[in-house]
């Protein structure tokens, strides 16, 4: 049975969670989404990951979305001649491309090209901040703010320019296409800069996955809405956000994000360090729960736990936490009407006006459910948009498009047979909110479709239904399919 909740959690794995049993159990308390952390861990490790999750998948008969995040290019001091040095405040430092005698190395040409005076860099997570004052093809020198240790391949970032640099390295491309090998339904893109990086990665992903895309940077925030629109979900990575930009902006930029991505009708997740402390202790902090707390009210569609299930002593109650927190959320009536408050209108379409048609549906009647039948997947994203009340059940011929959905706010996929008429769809549709328990005898569903079926993107129908009220064949209504075919 899926759970309850609308708002989504998406659980990473990891070397605390790779066992058949600890995968299960963190579906159980309340995972929807399993991330594989490009970053850490071999190939074998996510092919053995990915199975198991498939294997599960099979066994309970529900669509699981799996996650592939890549990691990006990352930017590191190189080996400090004569070992870590500490820097002092206002002290000058030179850096160089060849690391050259009296020089913090940083092996880097994209980077040289990019510095200019005033263009801060960070180093160590932003436990060191320079500015550069003077730049050339292979060398700068930048004045010490922020001083303390500096040590060997610490990370490096950039504030105040865009790097002449592709959001995939050799080990991105190479990871990607070992993600698409296994059939991943996600691909996360970090350290996205601009609107192009988008376009490379779908190039050579094709239709193997839909791209979300990692605002880590500034440049990201912004060409936020052309991001957005590219993209096909987004995610708020606020770690490489906190550092590059001051830490009292994120909560605004999380905010523009949500109301950017809900806009536009794409899935967004809200990222880093939700439950941070749980990776040592069984207990959240309050803050914590607050955090988690406020990107449900704010209408996420998901939230992630990073290290928490990863690589924490307890990723199952990290991940049942999680699971409780945003069940108090969602019973609060005041989150189901601030959801309300934010409601985008309607764009002027078809489709739009079916789905917005559906919400004022679940507010007017007793709608137990709404049923969006779906090739591939537009149906149920624009309807998840305007945060309706009653579960979207999203009925698709798709496995693929069904573990998709598995990411979208208050949507549970289900996968059915094709229909080839409406009283063969209102038939699955009854079929499918009985046995998942979302309707019974005498309620009343809404269904929304395209006709003619199977052409994507062509929502134009909607039906409401009554349940039957004494028990139907499960075939009911298909024997006489012919005389309705549309």
């Amino acid at each position: 049975m899926p759970r309850d909740c609308r708002t989504k959690i998406v659980a990473t794995l990891g070397p605390a969670s790779s066992d058949a049993a600890t995968i299960a159990a963190l579906l159980d308390a309340g995972a929807d989404v399993f991330r594989l952390n490009f970053s850490h861990g071999t190939h074998e490790d996510h092919r053995a990951r990915h199975a198991a999750v498939r294997d599960l998948e099979r066994r309970i008969g529900r669509p699981i979305g799996i996650l592939a995040d890549l990691q990006g290019p990352k930017i590191r001091v190189g080996t400090i001649p004569g070992g870590p040095r500490t820097l002092a405040a206002a002290e000058r430092v030179a850096f160089s491309l060849d690391g050259a005698e009296g020089t913090v190395p940083l092996p880097h040409p994209e980077v040289f090209a990019a510095l200019a005076p005033g263009v801060v860099l960070l180093i160590d997570d932003g436990k060191l901040r320079l500015v550069v004052e003077e730049a050339s093809a292979t060398a700068a020198t930048a004045r010490v703010e922020t001083g303390g240790p500096l040590l060997d391949r610490k990370g490096v970032s950039i504030v105040g320019a865009v790097l002449p640099v592709s959001a995939l390295t050799d080990k991105d491309r190479t990871d990607l296409a070992f993600a698409l090998s296994l059939g991943v339904d996600w691909i996360a893109l970090s350290f996205v800069q601009r609107p192009e990086d988008i376009d490379e990665v779908r190039a050579l992903a094709g239709a193997g996955a839909r791209i979300m895309a990692k605002l880590e940077k500034p440049s990201a925030i912004d060409h936020l809405d052309a991001i957005v629109a590219r993209a096909d979900a987004v995610m708020v990575a606020r770690g490489d956000l906190g550092v590059e930009m001051p830490a009292e902006v994120v909560p605004t930029i999380q905010r523009r994000i949500l109301r950017a991505a809900r806009a536009a009708g794409k899935p967004v997740v809200v990222a880093t360090q939700m439950l941070e402390s749980m990776t040592e202790t069984p207990t959240p902090t309050r803050a914590e729960a607050s955090d988690v707390a406020t990107a449900v009210y704010e209408g996420a569609d998901a939230v992630m736990l990073s290290a928490e299930s990863a690589s924490g002593k307890h990723p199952v109650a990290a991940v049942r936490t999680m699971d409780d927190i945003i069940a108090a959320v969602e019973a609060d009536p005041s989150w189901r009407t601030a959801l309300d408050a934010a409601n985008p209108a309607p764009e002027a379409t078809i489709a739009d006006t079916i789905c917005h048609a559906l919400q004022q549906a679940a507010a007017v009647l007793p709608v137990k459910a709404l049923v969006t039948y779906t090739d591939s997947g537009a149906t149920s994203l624009r309807t998840a948009r305007v945060r309706p009340a009653a579960p979207i059940a999203a009925l698709t011929p798709s496995p693929e498009v069904a573990r998709q959905l598995a990411l979208v706010w208050g949507t549970f996929p289900i996968v059915t047979p094709p229909a080839d008429g409406v009283r063969t769809m209102v038939a699955l549709a009854r079929e499918a909110v009985a046995a998942r328990g979302f309707a019974g005898p005498g309620d009343i569903i809404a269904i929304a479709a395209g006709m003619p079926f199977g052409v994507p993107g062509s929502t134009n129908l909607l039906r409401i239904e009554q349940m039957p009220v004494e028990t139907e064949q499960p075939n009911a209504g298909r024997e006489t399919v012919e005389a309705e075919r549309v």
